[in-house]
């Protein structure tokens, strides 16, 4: 494969491109990562395919935390880039369609409340089939953690989740693989915190935040500070937790994270104690 510049082409090898791709993506630096992308000249099919699927993972991580609306074409070219189906294809559409799902008249709602039932089971479903045809462990994990998020957020039934929560971070340590990991902390904590086990829940929530610090995801480090703001304020450190929010607000801003910082300048506005936001996936 090769990338084009000014003066010609210049070869590259599919794999360093693809983790180059990966890191611009966590670190939330999507247009250079989609730039990136467009400037490759694949060799063949497989690798053009790859490419339409990487692009797809950049268009859906960009619209989670910057608001945006690319994803759906980017994951439809990449269906059709795959057509004998491809697993983590799949999955960035039942990613979609958890996300899609999550708001309702644009305000992100929890629960069932406003959605269609059949949609939701639907989708309840499909992530069941993706962990049944998981190729390994660690995308089992990925499918277990969805079938946990869709219970847990669309259906409220965190009890029944914890299940699903607790077979991602196992799936995620032996992998490993920490972005599921972390995941996996993040929505374990949440419930803990529910629960006030707020001791538990501030070592998970450390644990995952350094997992994803670790693996450079800057959005997701910010919004796992948004949730040890939550259990300030809800510890009675009210001081603390403004001026983490604050810091959350003026680095998601910098880096075009729109959603995110609008999340926190609404923590920010609340005087009440809140709860995590949720977040979707890698």
């Amino acid at each position: 494969m090769t990338l084009e510049q000014n003066s010609g082409t210049m070869p590259v090898r599919s794999d360093e491109l693809f983790a180059a791709v990966r890191e611009l993506r966590l670190a939330g630096r999507w247009e250079r990562a989609s730039r990136l992308l467009e400037a490759a000249i694949p060799d063949g099919p497989a690798v053009q395919a790859r490419i339409a699927r990487a692009a797809a993972e950049v268009a859906l991580e960009r619209d989670w935390f910057a608001g945006t609306d690319t994803a759906a074409e980017r994951i439809t070219d990449a269906e059709k880039a795959f057509p004998d189906g491809d697993w983590d294809v799949a999955f960035l559409r039942l990613r979609h369609t958890y996300g899609r799902l999550l708001f309702v008249d644009g305000s992100l709602r929890r629960g069932p409340d406003g959605k269609d039932p059949e949609a939701l089971d639907a989708t309840l479903r499909r992530a069941r089939e993706l962990h049944d045809d998981a190729p390994d462990t660690v995308r089992r994990g990925w499918a277990a953690h969805y079938v946990g998020l869709i219970t847990d957020n669309h259906f409220a039934d965190g009890a029944s989740a914890t299940a699903h929560y607790a077979a991602a971070l196992r799936a995620g340590e032996s992998g490993p693989d920490d972005l599921l990991a972390r995941e996996a902390l993040r929505h374990l904590g949440g419930q803990d915190h529910a629960a006030g086990a707020d001791d538990r829940a501030l070592d998970r929530w450390r644990r995952a935040t350094a997992l994803g610090a670790g693996q450079g995801t800057v959005p997701g480090t910010l919004s796992q500070h948004l949730v040890l703001a939550v259990l300030a304020r809800d510890t009675g450190d009210e001081a603390g937790a403004r001026a983490l929010a604050t810091e959350i607000v003026r680095w998601a801003e910098a880096i075009g994270a729109t959603r995110l910082a609008a999340q926190a300048t609404g923590f920010l506005a609340e005087a009440a104690p809140t709860t995590p936001p949720p977040e979707d996936g890698n």
